[in-house]
């Protein structure tokens, strides 16, 4: 997979939340023209985007803002609705990554709680309404 693709309605906010995550910002552009309209499939494309990269550089996320054309809806769907529902990062400290992320509006969906020996992890509403999961791994 070369990267995950996710819209935003504040470009900045959603750059910062990430950061807060964990990932860096690897490169900010501006889209527009008759070749990126094809490409989505839509008419009048004006778009601003950033790439995120995990810091073991292995990973990067897209987050896109679209100027034009312009889209009414609330992003907030429950965590069982189809489609894309949430990106999983691996993190050092469940709870210090949550502290960083509520700063930021982020939101605490369930609880945090231990998977078996396995894993400690909560979900987080981020921006755009999408879900995060924080999952940090339990080293023995």
């Amino acid at each position: 997979m070369d990267h995950v693709g996710v819209v935003v309605d504040d470009l900045d906010a959603a750059i910062e939340f990430f950061v807060q995550v964990g990932l860096e910002p690897k490169g900010r552009g501006s889209v527009d023209g008759a070749w990126v309209d094809r490409i989505v499939g839509l008419e009048g494309v004006r778009a601003d985007l950033v790439f995120m990269q995990t810091p073991d550089g292995h990973s990067r996320l897209e987050l896109t803002r679209f100027r034009s054309p312009t889209h009414e809806e609330d992003g907030a769907a429950p965590a069982n609705a189809p489609g894309i529902r949430h990106l999983t990062f691996a993190v050092d400290d469940v709870d210090a990554t949550l502290e960083r992320l509520r700063a930021w509006g982020a939101e605490l969906v369930g609880e945090v709680v231990r998977y078996e020996d396995s894993y400690v992890l909560c979900y987080v509403r981020g921006p755009a309404g999408i879900i995060v999961e924080l999952a940090q791994p339990l080293r023995d």
